[in-house]
C-alpha cells in the first residue's frame, strides 16, 4: 500500500510538470521566435513483487509477478523548428529563414542565442533584445561588436549586411540543437556552435513567429486532465482501503 500511495505521489508529480510545460508554451503563442517544448517520460522498470504466503504453514516465499510502480522523466525536447514569419513596421524586427540564431551578449560576458529578433536601440544608439542584452554582429575582419544604429534609414539586407557599416548579423549555427539550453523563453546557451559566413536568409521588417500549435496544447491539456483524474480516483480507492485497514480490520 506505502508503494502504491507512492507511485500515486510520484505520477501527480510528472503530471503537474507536464501541465506547467503545456501552460508554458501557450503563454507563449505571441511570443516571437518562442520554441515550443515537450517532456518525454517513460515507465520505469518492472519490480518483482512477493508475499510470505505459500506453503502450508502459509510462511514462505510466493512471487506474485512483475509491476510496475510509476513512470518517470527522461528529459525536456525543445522544438526547434521554423515558425511563420510576419511582416512589422519597425525596422528593427528581424527574422532569420533557416538555421542559426542571433548571437546577443550575455551579463556574464558570453552569449545567448535566439530566434526572437524584436530588437530595440538603447539609450547608447545600440541595438538590443527586449531583456536589454546587445545584439552581436561581425566586422569585416570577423571580430564580434555591438550593433551600432545610427540613423532612421538603419537597414539590412537579406545576407545580414549592416547597410554603411562594413558589419554584418553574428548568426551562430548549431550542428545538434539538442545541446542547447533555455535560459529564458526565447534565450539559449550552448557550445560548438559556428558563426555563418553566407547562406542565411533575413528579412528586415518581419519577426518569426512561435511555433507552438495551439491545437496540439489543447489535447494535450485534455490529456494530462484525463490522468489527473485517473489517478484521483486511484487515490481515493487507496484512502479507503487504508481507512477499512484502520476502522474495521483491528475489529475483527
Amino acid at each position: 500500500m506505502i508503494r502504491s500511495l507512492t507511485t500515486l505521489n510520484n505520477n501527480f508529480n510528472i503530471l503537474q510538470k507536464r501541465q506547467e510545460n503545456i501552460s508554458a508554451n501557450v503563454a507563449n503563442i505571441n511570443t516571437s521566435g518562442y520554441k515550443s517544448q515537450e517532456i518525454i517520460q517513460s515507465t520505469r522498470a518492472s519490480e518483482v513483487m512477493s508475499n510470505h504466503l505459500d506453503g502450508p504453514l502459509l510462511n514462505q516465499q510466493q512471487d506474485i509477478g512483475g509491476f510496475v510502480f510509476s513512470n518517470q522523466i527522461d528529459e525536456i525536447v525543445q522544438n526547434f523548428s521554423q515558425g511563420g514569419l510576419k511582416a512589422t513596421a519597425s525596422a528593427t524586427d528581424v527574422a532569420i529563414q533557416g538555421d542559426g540564431f542571433f548571437t546577443v551578449e550575455s551579463p556574464d560576458g558570453g552569449n545567448y542565442y535566439t530566434r526572437n529578433g524584436n530588437f530595440t536601440v538603447n539609450d547608447a544608439g545600440q541595438l538590443v533584445t527586449q531583456e536589454g542584452y546587445r545584439v552581436l554582429g561581425t566586422t569585416g575582419n570577423g571580430q564580434s561588436a555591438p550593433i551600432q544604429v545610427n540613423s532612421s534609414d538603419f537597414s539590412i539586407d537579406n545576407r545580414g549586411n549592416l547597410a554603411g557599416t562594413g558589419m554584418s548579423l553574428m548568426i551562430t549555427e548549431f550542428n545538434d540543437t539538442a545541446g542547447l539550453t533555455r535560459v529564458g523563453d526565447t534565450l539559449f546557451t550552448g557550445q560548438g556552435g559556428t558563426v555563418q559566413t553566407g547562406g542565411t536568409v533575413v528579412q528586415q521588417n518581419y519577426l518569426e513567429t512561435s511555433n507552438v500549435t495551439t491545437v496540439d496544447e489543447i489535447t494535450n491539456l485534455m490529456q494530462v486532465s484525463r490522468e489527473f483524474e485517473a489517478n484521483q480516483k486511484a487515490l481515493s480507492a487507496a484512502d479507503e482501503t487504508l481507512r477499512k485497514a484502520v476502522n474495521e480490520v483491528g475489529k475483527v
